[in-house]
């Protein structure tokens, strides 16, 4: 099964690598929350995929059904981002203390709740990562069919998948964590607005991929 190794390594990295809002969002929130609060938003994004990988292999009809309402998932995706990216760009500023420093944040369990909810739906409502295991999954599919332990293959593609790309979220937390030290709240609110125009940036992309798609059957 080295074969299903190395795709499995390569399926990781293509995903980690993708450009896309997930990214610049995982740095953004380790830088801003720290290392707890990058864990427990990448958390939310594996377990986003998690969920994906079981929908794609185990209901592959129902996931079927869901990506053939297209539209609606490109319309609820960049409207997702474009919030998001509007709320950074335009009304969040970083808390600061007495000193005025960077406020040193102390997470409750709900807060950590609700980063790793914010980090699950920022994931799974991006249509890109959608079409992603999608796509993919009908490929491994397809391709465990010409072996002998068909299940067992695909089970190892996605397992290394998976790990590939929660190792790499962590390595993107790590470095942003080493940056935190560093920052002044004036710094930390461009990066919000840098976060907030590339979300709206995406979010837009999608929009126009809409329209584009749209017209292009008239």
């Amino acid at each position: 099964m080295i074969d299903a190794l190395i795709k499995g390594f390569i399926l990781g990295l293509l995903l980690a690598i993708s450009v896309g809002p997930i990214i610049f969002t995982i740095i953004k929130q380790s830088i801003k929350h720290g290392h707890k609060g990058g864990y427990a938003f990448i958390a939310g994004i594996s377990a986003s995929d998690i969920t994906l990988v079981l929908i794609c292999n185990s209901f592959a009809a129902l996931f079927a059904s869901i990506m053939a309402h297209e539209k609606a998932i490109f319309i609820v995706g960049s409207a997702f981002l474009l919030i998001l990216g509007i709320y950074a760009l335009f009304f969040k500023k970083p808390a600061i203390d007495e000193d005025k420093e960077i406020k040193e944040k102390v997470f409750k369990k709900h807060e950590l709740l609700g980063l790793f909810a914010t980090g699950f739906l920022v994931n799974i409502l991006n249509p890109g990562t959608l079409f992603f295991w999608f796509v993919w999954t009908a490929a491994i599919l397809a391709d465990s069919k010409s072996y002998d332990h068909p299940i067992q293959y695909r089970s190892i593609v996605f397992a290394v998948c998976l790990l590939v790309v929660l190792s790499t979220d962590v390595i993107k937390v790590l470095l942003a964590g080493k940056l935190r030290s560093k920052l002044t709240p004036k710094v930390m609110h461009r990066l919000d607005q840098i976060l907030g125009a590339a979300l709206i940036i995406c979010g837009l992309v999608l929009l126009w991929k809409l329209i584009y798609h749209s017209t292009s059957f008239h």
